[in-house]
């Protein structure tokens, strides 16, 4: 052993040497979300190994979970270990090939994500556009797909840069009518705004762990129609870079018959399976059912407080029409006069609490507060509203 610490050239490192040291905070942004304590336990349970059969059980609760979460019966209904912007590359991976023609509806900075990604695929891809704050009707999408006839439409139903709910009543006809499937953004509206894909004709939806669904980040569900489920369509070469040909891998046949058959399979990829003990728990735990159920009582109502006449913040919301405020994360201007890198800061230093500045188009125009699952109560809407108030007295305003 001292010939080999002989050998080091590089001193470990002092701050290593300390227990790790997590303060505890009320994360009020548009995610992460807090994690309760039943799903932080799950979490900490002993390794297992991904090819156990516990594991596939697992696996086989999960996907029920997402399914039901999804409000579908699709066979290919996963999650992926990653994030939510892995599942974005992974459906668009999977549904276009170069040279294919996509619709990519921007509002706000997912649009945009999705448009660079399909590109980077080969992709002809056109914008639909609208301006932040604002959503797409029925007419603007038909007219799109008349003019540009797509195979994909990828829109985004919870637009977390500018706080825009999409209504998605009738697209998924819409776009079948015109042969081109439907590809939906539900990251930051999952489990807070109704979401029914079956009913809704969604091709591929998919959401992430980390906001409403309280489970700790690095968990994707998504799920594919059969309409979306192209023949051979996993029988190719992965794609050349290594990202791109993992996330190629992650939905190959291999996977497929370990997430739609249940069955193990003699060379896989190593699942994040304490990532899976923690969501299987999230499942248990009902957030998903407790969303439905309470998101008009609850969720709906909270964004209303935070934006009703004499609250603190003195500003109106950023989302002009009640019927298009993302529920999950309300966004407001930033009160004239104050730097919003100043308040979120004497947020979190006097506070221990997390609120964004925008983000994309909204960079330094609003405050973003989330208000997702377990978090979203009357009790956490008074003590951002309080801390927000002691900002605004404690904070130095400039002279306009």
């Amino acid at each position: 052993r001292a010939m080999a610490t002989s050998l080091l050239r590089v001193p470990p490192p002092e701050e290593l040497l300390r227990p790790l040291a997590v303060p505890e905070r009320l994360l009020l942004g548009p995610g992460p979300s807090n994690v309760p304590h039943r799903i932080r336990v799950a979490g900490g349970r002993q390794l297992l190994g991904h090819m156990h059969p516990e594991v596939l059980q697992v696996m086989d609760e999960i996907k029920a979970g997402v399914q039901y979460a999804f409000q579908t019966r699709n066979r290919l209904t996963l999650a992926i270990s990653g994030s939510g912007h892995c599942a974005m590359e992974a459906a668009l991976l999977n549904l276009l090939e170069q040279g294919d023609t996509v619709l990519v509806a921007i509002n706000g900075i997912w649009g945009q994500r999705a448009a660079d990604i399909a590109r980077r695929l080969g992709a002809n891809v056109y914008e639909l556009l609208k301006p932040p704050g604002k959503y797409f009707t029925p007419q603007d999408i038909e007219q799109g797909l008349v003019q540009h006839k797509p195979l994909v439409l990828f829109i985004t139903h919870g637009e977390s840069s500018t706080g825009v709910l999409q209504p998605l009543e009738g697209l998924g006809e819409l776009c079948h009518r015109h042969g081109c499937l439907l590809l939906v953004d539900a990251v930051a509206s999952l489990g807070g705004a109704p979401i029914f894909m079956d009913q809704q004709e969604i091709d591929v939806l998919y959401s992430g762990s980390q906001k409403v669904l309280n489970a700790p980040p690095g968990s994707a569900p998504i799920s594919f129609s059969e309409r979306a489920r192209a023949p051979g369509s996993d029988t190719g070469p992965p794609a050349s870079s290594c990202a791109r040909g993992c996330l190629t891998w992650g939905l190959s046949s291999l996977w497929r018959r370990r997430w739609v058959q249940g069955k193990p399979t003699t060379t896989t990829t190593t699942t994040t399976t304490t990532t899976e003990q923690g969501q299987c728990e999230d499942t248990a735990l009902c957030s998903w059912r407790c969303a439905w159920a309470a998101f008009d009582a609850r969720e709906k109502t909270l964004p209303s407080v935070l934006l009703s006449p004499g609250t603190v913040l003195g500003s109106p919301g950023a989302v002009g029409l009640k019927k298009a405020r993302l529920p999950t994360i309300t966004t407001v201007r930033v009160p004239e006069g104050y730097n919003w890198k100043d308040i979120t800061a004497f947020l979190m230093d006097n506070h221990g609490m997390e609120i964004a500045g925008g983000l994309g188009p909204t960079v330094g125009k609003v405050l973003r507060i989330g208000l997702m699952g377990c978090n979203s109560t009357r009790g956490n809407v008074d003590r951002v509203l309080g801390a927000l108030q002691d900002a605004l007295k404690r904070c130095h305003r400039s002279r306009l």
